[in-house]
């Protein structure tokens, strides 16, 4: 074979693994695009979280002595939290859930993972955790407030959720998205003469009817 074959069976070889590339991205482009238009002509609607209720077992600020406001915040309440599937068409898997109470933007309970679920068309989910924060320590720029609020008789808290959502549209399942919930709830409490706070209830609990809605980003 000749210097000049070899040549030319080389540029045919090229040729060959250049149009096999191009057909493969090609095909690859037209798959990501069947998917991108089966998703955008379905338009898959973010879910919508309610928060049900409240039931409030402790809520007490306590203050270390010679100090203007409550230092530690203790809080231990179930909360009922309820996701509904607004698609006809699109499954959303849930994974990765973390809830959570914060005041006036500071985390005070530590996060309680949910359990992963997923829900099909038009479904609800109800979740039913204990969010529990045994004297948490408060920015001394929330003391004031605190006091203010627990003088008022009224806190207002926010329950939060943190995960990633994956939508399922047939046997396809698209990637993970971020999911935050924000979910206002305003406790109606009364304080004690020690300057702590209890429920506003008579017994050991207090449990609050809110059908609060909440915001979704996702």
């Amino acid at each position: 074979m000749t210097a000049k074959d070899c040549s030319h069976h080389d540029e045919e070889w090229e040729a060959l693994r250049r149009r096999a590339f191009m057909f493969l991205v090609g095909l690859v482009a037209l798959v990501l695009f069947i998917i991108l238009l089966v998703f955008l002509v379905l338009r898959p609607s973010k879910p919508a979280f309610i928060l049900r209720d409240a039931t409030v077992y402790e809520f007490n600020a306590t203050s270390l002595s010679g100090t203007p406001g409550p230092n530690f915040l203790t809080i231990d309440m179930q909360v009922t939290l309820s996701s509904r599937n607004p698609n006809d068409r699109i499954g959303i898997y849930y994974f990765q859930l973390d809830t959570y109470v914060s005041y006036r933007g500071q985390q005070v309970t530590p996060p309680y993972l949910l359990p992963d679920s997923y829900q099909g068309h038009k479904e609800v989910i109800d979740w039913s955790p204990f969010l529990v924060g045994h004297a948490v320590p408060v920015s001394p720029y929330l003391g004031d407030m605190l006091s203010q609020d627990l003088n008022a008789g009224m806190v207002l808290v926010n329950v939060k959720l943190d995960g990633k959502v994956k939508w399922k549209v047939g046997t396809w399942i698209s990637g993970s998205y971020h999911l935050h919930v924000n979910c206002p709830a305003m406790l109606m409490l009364k304080a004690s003469g020690s300057g702590a706070a209890e429920p506003l209830a008579t017994g050991l609990s207090m449990k609050v009817q809110l059908s609060q809605q909440c915001t979704v980003d996702v």
